[in-house]
């Protein structure tokens, strides 16, 4: 790396800091299973954070129906 290489756009993609901003509990995960995420690419990591984010609406509706129904 030459000193006139110095990054000046956007930040490298790093998919483990996109899912934990998603709210997936990625730190919970042991280093190999980490190390899996760390390797998705930011398709792979979209689709995972909208999954995540239907199911998350969709627990929503659940709990709430369970609590109706007490």
């Amino acid at each position: 790396m030459h000193s006139h290489d110095v990054q000046t756009g956007p930040a490298p993609f790093d998919p483990l800091t996109a899912l934990r901003e998603a709210g997936h509990p990625v730190d919970l995960l042991n280093e190999r299973q980490r190390q899996v995420f760390a390797e998705l690419s930011r398709p792979e990591v979209e689709l995972l954070n909208s999954i995540k984010t239907r199911l998350d609406e969709a627990a929503g509706e659940v709990e709430g129906q369970e609590l109706k129904l007490v």
